[in-house]
């Protein structure tokens, strides 16, 4: 059975690969929704939408697909990837000094079954300056994240966190690997 992975981020197939799953990478247009009332179901259905679209288009379904979606939360809101510069610096110094979720929802979806979660961590940012900020956001590294982070990268904004670090990299792999070995091993 194959496994692929609906995601084109470069930290989800990193992590698949750091735990000895091999895949393909596909990705089906969907386009994400944006806020469904709470950040838990938007991270959910959005990884559903992404897998149930790559597996639609899938012509052999003997195949395991993988979607996930990260959303950071703050005060009831949702922060998406941040639409330029001066965006992903008012996120960071929204984010500056508080305590965060960082949610990923997953679904797994094969011929004969579909699995949908989701992981929670906290995710606690030093102070940060607005030089501190600038620089980053220079970087560019925040522009293609969740909540205009990576909590990987090297800069110092980030003062501790709770949960899964790969959730808040953007897979929860503790969460999706029993369930893949699970099904994997039934089908050899």
């Amino acid at each position: 059975m194959k496994l692929i992975l609906a995601s084109k981020s470069p930290r989800r197939k990193e992590i698949l690969s750091k735990f000895g799953f091999h895949f393909e990478v596909k990705v089906a247009d969907f386009s994400e929704l944006d806020f469904l009332g709470d950040p838990e179901k938007t991270a959910k259905e959005n990884a559903f939408g992404k897998a149930k679209a790559t597996f639609n288009a899938c012509l052999d379904k003997d195949v395991i697909v993988i979607g996930s979606d990260t959303v950071v939360a703050i005060d009831g809101k949702i922060l998406g990837k941040p639409k330029n510069k001066a965006d992903a610096f008012n996120m960071l110094k929204n984010l500056s000094g508080k305590t965060h979720q960082v949610i990923s929802g997953y679904a797994l979806i094969g011929k004969n079954f579909e699995k949908v979660g989701f992981d929670k961590s906290l995710v606690t940012f030093n102070n940060l300056s607005d030089k501190l900020i600038n620089e980053y956001v220079e970087s560019g590294s925040p522009l293609d994240k969740a909540g205009a982070y990576g909590i990987q990268d090297d800069f110092p904004i980030v003062k501790n966190y709770q949960g899964s670090l790969y959730n808040v990299i953007g897979l929860p792999i503790e969460k999706i690997s029993p369930v893949l070995n699970s099904i994997l091993k039934t089908e050899n």
